[in-house]
């Protein structure tokens, strides 16, 4: 018999690792299901038809080289984003492709910056609850300490910058090597303000990488983003992503944007060839002028029309209460109340639960989160999402809290009746 124990092979911090779990961990999606609970765009990717490609004058999809390794620096890619991002809102400097590194998903560069600048079993990163949870796993798989400082109460959840730049100064300063914020929040949907972050990248001692989480942050305000700030900042790296207002969560396609000194170190750390050459060319055609800004401006713009119908009747159902968040992305964070009128996770939960197992509606239960007692988020959907959303959420709210029969105990009461519904 082989010798081999998986507990004393495995590393001890794998071993313990929870690891990032989602809704649909538990609801598979069977064709019938709305699914608001991981802020997906309802509205697709920006291709004509919601499926070909085809510019005007952007970059076509070449299919007859794939059978050659994909570029590793993928600059035509990288000049297009520093367009994007330029805009000379927070600094006359202009990014360049030197200011980039690209990766599967955000969740790359949170790794990658992590085996850059943390050695494992001694160095730290700092966190500001709630907020993505795939920062703590990171760490963990790395043997990365986590030293947690909560942002402020909501529905403000900012930056608290005293408490923040305390820990920076204190005895584990030394140890913190990274510091990630994300903004807007996840789940707080909250945008952080820019002299906070501004505040904990001048601290005057702390020798470290403040990193700013974007994925976002196209459903803020116009020129919300700090991206182009990474080129007054040596500090600072800027993370974002197409899957949220590109529609393009299918691709996996994340950009940290940084100096040129520290995405040169993350370039060099990377596979060699991270990004397919079907990803690279999804993701020109998307972020081009010629190409599907234009379809990702159309559909952001319905989507924050149904977020700000949310925002307007969410309100007005009996069992929700306040707007616990921000209004700066493609999802809201709602209590739900108890017959108290308090919000409650146990009655969150059954909200939760009951919308999935007996509506076919996947949102996602925050209430463990710091600050998020009784809450649910909810992925801002297509207008006819929304509107069976409202409509499930209301019966099902009545259902939780006592106040209306369960929809098939109604059933059964209109069929013993015998009058045809």
């Amino acid at each position: 018999m082989s010798p081999f124990n998986l507990q004393t092979c495995a590393r001890p911090n794998i071993l313990a690792l929870e690891p990032y779990r989602c809704a649909r961990d538990d609801y598979k999606d069977d064709g019938t299901n709305i699914l608001l609970d991981a802020n997906e765009n309802a509205y697709g990717p920006p291709l004509a038809n919601g499926s070909t490609l085809t510019p005007k004058d952007g970059p076509s999809l070449d299919l007859t080289t794939l059978h050659r390794y994909p570029d590793p620096h993928q600059a035509p890619l990288k000049q297009l984003l520093c367009n994007l991002r330029t805009t000379h809102a927070h600094t006359p400097k202009t990014l360049t492709p030197a200011n980039l590194f690209v990766g599967v998903g955000s969740d790359e560069a949170i790794d990658a910056l992590l085996r850059c600048f943390c050695v494992p079993g001694r160095d730290k990163i700092l966190v500001c609850p709630p907020t993505y949870g795939m920062y703590s796993v990171s760490a963990q798989v790395n043997d990365v300490g986590l030293v947690k400082v909560p942002l402020l109460p909501a529905p403000t959840f900012g930056v608290d910058v005293p408490a923040v730049t305390a820990a920076l100064s204190g005895p584990e300063a030394a140890a913190i090597k990274l510091v990630y914020l994300c903004s807007p929040g996840n789940p707080t949907g909250s945008l952080l303000g820019k002299e906070d972050v501004r505040a904990v990248l001048e601290h005057p001692t702390w020798n470290g990488v403040v990193v700013v989480d974007e994925a976002y942050i196209d459903f803020s305000a116009p020129e919300a983003s700090l991206a182009e700030w990474v080129a007054e900042w040596p500090n600072l790296v800027v993370m974002q992503t197409l899957s949220k207002a590109f529609g393009l969560a299918g691709i996996r396609l994340g950009v940290a944007f940084t100096s040129p000194e520290i995405a040169r170190l993350l370039n060099s750390l990377k596979a060699p060839y991270n990004i397919s050459s079907l990803t690279a060319g999804i993701a020109e055609f998307a972020v081009s002028e010629g190409g599907g800004l234009a379809k990702m401006r159309e559909n952001r713009a319905r989507l924050i029309a149904q977020r700000e119908r949310l925002v307007k009747e969410m309100p007005t159902i009996e069992g929700v209460g306040r707007l616990r968040g921000g209004e700066d992305s493609n999802f809201l964070l709602f209590e739900m109340l108890n017959k108290d009128g308090k919000p409650d996770n146990v009655t969150a939960l059954a909200v939760y639960e009951r919308l999935a197992e007996a509506k076919g509606v996947v949102v996602r239960f925050r209430g463990k989160e710091h600050g998020c007692l009784g809450c649910l988020r909810i992925t801002v959907g297509t207008e006819e999402e929304v509107t069976r959303f409202l409509a499930e959420l209301k019966q099902t709210l009545a259902e939780v809290r006592g106040t209306a029969p369960a929809a098939d105990e109604e059933k059964r009461e209109v069929e013993a009746s015998g009058v045809v519904a």
